[in-house]
């Protein structure tokens, strides 16, 4: 009996070992359903990403101008060793190859890189424009090139670059100026770089390059080649590399150490937006400013000129208005002058009365004053209505 019942607990201990295992194997297979199908989707993806990559290489062709007829979903393209000026047709076809992330320039006929000149290429990564004859590079040339990382710019004939055309650079990694023309940079706003390549330019070592030094010292930004990137002016610090050159105390008076760290601290604080609005502010209102004072400048010269004008008329025609009312300054006849000028007429010998003759002899005197003033020949045909002198004669 008792081997019975140890036979019959085996069965059941090992009947329950195989719903145990049944129940594993389940939950196994229902994990293995749920994530089959999105193991199936990463899969798919990496297939599709390297299928994606299409690669066409122009390289020594002799193009004057970027082909039109090149695959639209191009991702890389190698137009090196050609005759390409990257002009307005240049720029036009290039923005239609969108889907680029990698473009090579390398050894064309470049002068200028042009505003948007690569605006629609807002996938590209990496961008080689080494061994051209750049010499310009407009404010706006990067602008759109977001997801940029990697900017050759080696062998040209830069002479001067301005900072501000590496602020649509947001994640710009590595910068190659090698072999340019620079002797003077300023620190460019470039928050994500870490590598820098300067070496093969004529660097002055003067003071004005103490902020690039102190960037370089306290950024994370590694200066390749830095044991060739030497100075060239002043003959004094030809030994120096650019990183490593003492400068004097008048240099850090100049350029303080502090200010510049606490700027270069600052800078990193803020965007690069906030600071180019503000700076574009103070611009406009300092514009504004000097066409405000300008414009008052103006018009306080034209209202000068005006008033000098309007006097000096006012006194060349004076004299003719005056002769031209005194000409028509006749008066009506009073009752006793009528009278005398009718006894006149009649023949009557008798004589006016003394009030008359006082009156008549007042009247002939303010006359005369009066045309003392006027011109004898004035272009008028005087009436006289009564002479006087004839009157006195027959009284």
């Amino acid at each position: 009996m008792l081997w019975k019942k140890e036979s019959r607990l085996l069965t059941h201990q090992s009947q329950r070992q195989k719903k145990k295992g049944k129940a594993c194997n389940m939950k196994i297979t229902s994990i293995t359903i749920l994530f089959w199908p999105l193991s199936m989707l990463l899969l798919s993806d990496e297939s599709q990403t390297s299928k994606t990559e299409v690669k066409c290489n122009f390289t020594a062709k002799n193009y004057a101008l970027i082909p039109a007829n090149i695959n639209k979903n191009v991702t890389i393209l190698d137009l090196s060793y050609n005759q390409i000026t990257l002009n307005v047709t240049d720029t036009r076809v290039l923005q239609t190859y969108f889907l680029l992330t990698e473009l090579y320039l390398i050894e064309n006929n470049v002068i200028i890189l042009h505003n948007n000149s690569f605006g629609n290429l807002s996938h590209l990564e990496i961008l080689n424009i080494c061994r051209n004859s750049i010499h310009i590079i407009q404010q706006g040339a990067f602008t759109g090139l977001d997801k940029l990382k990697q900017l050759y710019l080696c062998q040209n004939k830069i002479v001067q670059l301005n900072p501000d055309i590496f602020v649509p650079l947001k994640h710009l990694i590595l910068l190659n100026l090698q072999g340019n023309l620079i002797s003077y940079l300023d620190v460019p706003q470039l928050f994500h770089l870490e590598f820098i390549l300067l070496y093969g330019n004529p660097w002055n070592c003067s003071c004005s390059l103490l902020n690039l030094q102190n960037w370089l010292n306290t950024s994370n930004v590694t200066l390749e080649n830095e044991n060739i990137t030497m100075c060239s002016y002043p003959d004094i610090l030809k030994c120096y590399n650019i990183k490593t050159v003492p400068y004097k105390a008048e240099c850090y008076s100049k350029f303080p150490s502090s200010i510049t760290e606490d700027l270069y601290i600052h800078f990193q604080s803020i965007s690069n937006s906030t600071f180019n609005s503000f700076l574009n502010n103070l611009t406009r209102n300092s514009e504004r400013e000097s066409q405000g004072k300008s414009w008052a400048f103006l018009v306080s010269v034209v209202v000068t000129v005006l008033m000098t004008s309007l006097l000096i008329s006012i006194a060349i025609k004076c004299p003719v208005w005056y002769n031209f009312l005194l000409s028509y300054n006749h008066h009506r006849l009073e009752e006793h002058e009528a009278e005398t000028y009718e006894d006149s007429f009649t023949g009557n010998p008798s004589p006016p009365p003394q009030i008359a003759d006082t009156s008549y002899e007042e009247t002939t005197v303010i006359f005369e004053q009066l045309h003392q003033f006027v011109v004898d020949d004035d272009g008028f045909i005087e009436d006289k209505y009564i002479d006087t002198h004839e009157l006195r004669e027959e009284s």
